[in-house]
C-alpha cells in the first residue's frame, strides 16, 4: 500500500490563482520540480485578464504579441512550456509569431521521477492516465525505455490514497463533476446518443454517434476557441469552446469539423459542428465537458440514451 501514499517523487500540481493585475508571474504558484500545470483564465488574451482571479478551471486564448516567447507566455499563465506546446500541437518552442492564437488549457497532472520498472504503459495504469498521451505531452518516443532519474509529467494523472482514506481521496476537483447543479440549462448537444463513457478528464462524457452526426450547442454564447486544423490539439482533435451566457464554458472536441468562427454568437441547438474521431480518439463520439458546473450527463448509466438533467 505504500506505493498509493503521495511522496516527493509523485507530486501533485494544483492551481495557481492571483488577484493582482500589476504582477509579472503568478504570485503563490505551487511549483514541482519547476512546472506548474494549471493556468488562470484570460479569454481575451490581456495581462489583466490573465492575471485576474477567475476560475482555474477554465480555458484560455492568448493572442502572441511581438517580443513575446513562449518561455514567457508560460510564465505569464504558470504552467509549462510543455503545456502550451501540447495543446498546440506544436513542432517546438520556436514555431510561434505575433499574431499566432495560443489555446491554454489548464492542464491538471502528477510529476513523476523514473524509478527502476517504471514504464509508460505501468505509469498510466497507476495513475489513470494514457501512455500516448504521456510520451506526447514530454515529447519522448512511446516505444523507447524510461530512464531511471528523469522526470515526466503525467497530464491527468491522479494520486490515489491510502485504503483507509480512499473514499475522499484527493482528486482534480473538476473530475466527477464537482460544481454548481444547473437543472435543465443544458441542452442536449448530440440528441438519441447513448453515453459511451461516464465522468472522466475535465468533467467530461463521450457521446457516441455516427461520423457526421450533427453536434449542437447545449447553451447560448459566444464561440471563443475553434480548431479546425485536422491536427492533434492536447488529444481533442477539431474542437469548440463556447463562453455560455451564465459563465461556464462548454467544450465540443474530436469533430469531423467544427461550423463555427471564433467570436460568433450561438444559441442553444444550433449546429455547431460534426461528430468525428479526430485528436485522441478510436472512434466516432463527441467529447462534452462543461466547465464551472456539473455536466448534466454525469448521473447517466453507461450506454443510456438521456436527456441533460
Amino acid at each position: 500500500m505504500n506505493d498509493l501514499i503521495p511522496s516527493s517523487s509523485a507530486a501533485a500540481l494544483s492551481a495557481p490563482t492571483n488577484s493582482n493585475a500589476n504582477a509579472a508571474l503568478p504570485v503563490g504558484v505551487t511549483l514541482s520540480g519547476g512546472s506548474a500545470l494549471v493556468a488562470y483564465t484570460g479569454p481575451a488574451g490581456t495581462i489583466a485578464d490573465v492575471a485576474s482571479s477567475t476560475p482555474p478551471d477554465r480555458i484560455s486564448v492568448y493572442e502572441v504579441r511581438p517580443g513575446d516567447t513562449l518561455s514567457g507566455i508560460a510564465g505569464l499563465f504558470g504552467v509549462s512550456v510543455n503545456t502550451i506546446v501540447w495543446a498546440n500541437s506544436l513542432g517546438s518552442a520556436r514555431t510561434v509569431h505575433p499574431g499566432d492564437t495560443l489555446i491554454i488549457l489548464p492542464v491538471t497532472g502528477i510529476e513523476r521521477t523514473i524509478a527502476k520498472g517504471d514504464t509508460l504503459k505501468s505509469l498510466a495504469k497507476k495513475y489513470g492516465a494514457d501512455a500516448i498521451e504521456i510520451a506526447e505531452f514530454n515529447g519522448i518516443d512511446p516505444s523507447a525505455p524510461l530512464a531511471i532519474g528523469d522526470t515526466l509529467i503525467i497530464p491527468g494523472g491522479e494520486l490515489a490514497a491510502p485504503a483507509s482514506t480512499r473514499a475522499s481521496s484527493v482528486r482534480e476537483p473538476y473530475l466527477g463533476g464537482s460544481g454548481a447543479e444547473l437543472a435543465g440549462y443544458f441542452a442536449n448537444p448530440l440528441p438519441g446518443a447513448p453515453v459511451t463513457q461516464g465522468i472522466h478528464g475535465w468533467n467530461a462524457v463521450d457521446l457516441g454517434a455516427a461520423k457526421g452526426t450533427p453536434i449542437h450547442a447545449a447553451a447560448p454564447g459566444v464561440v471563443i476557441i475553434v480548431r479546425n486544423n485536422g491536427g492533434w490539439n492536447g488529444g481533442y482533435g477539431n474542437y469548440v469552446v463556447i463562453s455560455d451566457d451564465n459563465g461556464t464554458q462548454t467544450l465540443y472536441a474530436h469533430m469531423t469539423h467544427a461550423a463555427v468562427s471564433p467570436g460568433e454568437g450561438v444559441s442553444a441547438g444550433q449546429v455547431i459542428g460534426y461528430v468525428g474521431a479526430t485528436g485522441m480518439a478510436t472512434g466516432p463520439h463527441l467529447h462534452f465537458e462543461v466547465r464551472g458546473a456539473r455536466n448534466p450527463f454525469a448521473s447517466c448509466p453507461l450506454r443510456a440514451i438521456c436527456e441533460p438533467q
